[in-house]
């Protein structure tokens, strides 16, 4: 025999648990002792038990021993159950209510009979509630030793609580069965897989302007993010447009955004506009990027001309429909607590913070001189941005035409800053007409 607990353990609401299963948040008072009729340790749920006490509030008697063999009854007790109970992992425990404290049993994984013995139940339940020095009222032995199921039975009876609690579990309905509780976990399951696909798709859509994306715009990659920020409406456009305009467009905005920056004026940035309206490959030192950024650095004749950071139009943050199945959608997963001491669980809503990404000048290394600056929050807008630096990946957007033309035009956008509305004012004359989306458009 072992004794994993000794001494005094802590109750409030007069119910303390032995819990094995940590992905279950544990049943309720009822569902405990369904179809028992046994009424202080409730074991109709699978892998946990539910143990009630004569004591409100307070510290009681509490001992566990874990035994090879049934053990004779000892006549002190006045109330006395036994159960059926087999743990639903290694790791199972005696656990005070809200988890506030709790000890290792180290039972197997086997079928087990359950002991609980109580004694003082009546005089405990009149007080109520004892205090630290206050002597003891109540005293329980809970006892298991390996043996198969059989019905959970009451082997003693005294004390007035104890009768309450067997009248209590009498009136209970059975407890599902195995392929009933299998079936609304499954059927649970679902319904918080449903409800978490449509709050993902309730935020993609807000995301993008009231409608989803295509799975061209959701694959497209480059700065469809960040051009999206700007005019969600425009890429849907752009996107419907078909690769004919999406090129025109990606020309375009190449061009303007070379026009804002003053860089037209250089032979070797004209010849790649040229190639560009042409179709032709970009010539050298458009060819390689670090050529490219080189020939920016190196040639005197670069003007020195900066904007204010382009800054997108406010939008309200999405909020997820406060459902019971999403509400962990972005929450960290509760512990394993039972009973009411899931109202201590204090939800984790962190709210993710929005990044955007700007290329800095280049510097002298022969390396690419590409580096990611990350701003968290909203950007500023009176950094100044280099215009010819933005300017350049305009022309050296991607073959494909849609990632091409959002490229392009998103490094317009940030080539133009604080002007940028006038620029996508222009590229929405390439497209037919503006699409509303389904429902009320969100304005800005």
């Amino acid at each position: 025999m072992r004794r994993p607990v000794e001494g005094e353990v802590h109750v409030h609401y007069g119910q303390i648990y032995v819990e094995s299963d940590p992905d279950d948040h544990g049943p309720g008072l009822a569902e405990a002792f369904a179809g028992q009729r046994a009424g202080l340790c409730g074991a109709a749920t699978p892998g946990l038990l539910w143990l009630n006490t004569g004591l409100h509030t307070g510290d009681v008697g509490f001992t566990v021993e874990v035994l090879d063999q049934a053990p004779p009854l000892d006549p002190a007790w006045e109330d006395v159950v036994e159960v059926s109970f087999r743990p639903a992992s290694a790791q199972s425990a005696l656990v005070q209510w809200a988890g506030e404290d709790s000890w290792d049993l180290d039972l197997e994984e086997t079928d087990h009979r359950v002991r609980y013995c109580a004694r003082g139940m009546d005089r405990a339940s009149e007080t109520d509630t004892r205090s630290a020095d206050e002597p003891q009222l109540d005293r329980y032995l809970l006892q298991f030793w390996p043996a198969p199921p059989e019905p959970d039975r009451v082997l003693k009876e005294t004390s007035r609580t104890a009768a309450y609690w067997h009248r209590y579990a009498r009136t209970l309905p059975p407890p599902p069965t195995p392929a009933e509780r299998a079936e609304a976990a499954r059927r649970e399951r679902l319904a918080r897989e449903t409800e978490e696909r449509e709050q993902q798709l309730a935020h993609e859509r807000r995301q993008w302007g009231g409608r989803l994306p295509s799975d061209a715009l959701r694959t497209v990659g480059g700065n469809v993010s960040g051009l999206r920020d700007f005019d969600p409406a425009l890429l849907h456009a752009i996107d419907a447009a078909g690769p004919a305009t999406q090129r025109a467009v990606a020309r375009f905005a190449a061009r303007r955004a070379c026009e804002a920056a003053g860089l037209t004026a250089l032979d070797w940035v004209a010849h790649a506009l040229t190639a560009l309206a042409e179709d032709h490959p970009l010539p050298p030192p458009f060819d390689d990027d670090a050529r490219m950024w080189h020939a920016l650095a190196s040639d005197p004749d670069v003007p020195d001309r900066t904007v204010g950071r382009a800054v997108p139009p406010e939008r309200p943050p999405h909020e997820p429909a406060d459902s019971p199945l999403t509400s962990g959608l972005f929450q960290r997963a509760a512990p394993f607590v039972v009973g009411p001491a899931a109202a201590f669980e204090e939800p984790h809503d962190p709210s993710p913070s929005r990044e955007e990404w700007q290329d800095p000048p280049p510097s002298d290394s022969a390396s690419s001189p590409l580096v990611a600056m990350l701003t968290i929050g909203r950007p500023d807008p009176s950094l100044r941005i280099s215009q010819p630096h933005t300017a350049l990946p305009a022309v050296t957007a991607a073959a494909d035409p849609l990632r091409a033309a959002l490229d392009a035009v998103y490094a317009a956008v940030v080539t133009h800053g604080e002007d940028h509305p006038a620029l996508l004012a222009e590229v929405w004359s390439f497209c037919e007409e503006r699409p509303e989306p389904p429902g009320p458009r969100i304005t800005h």
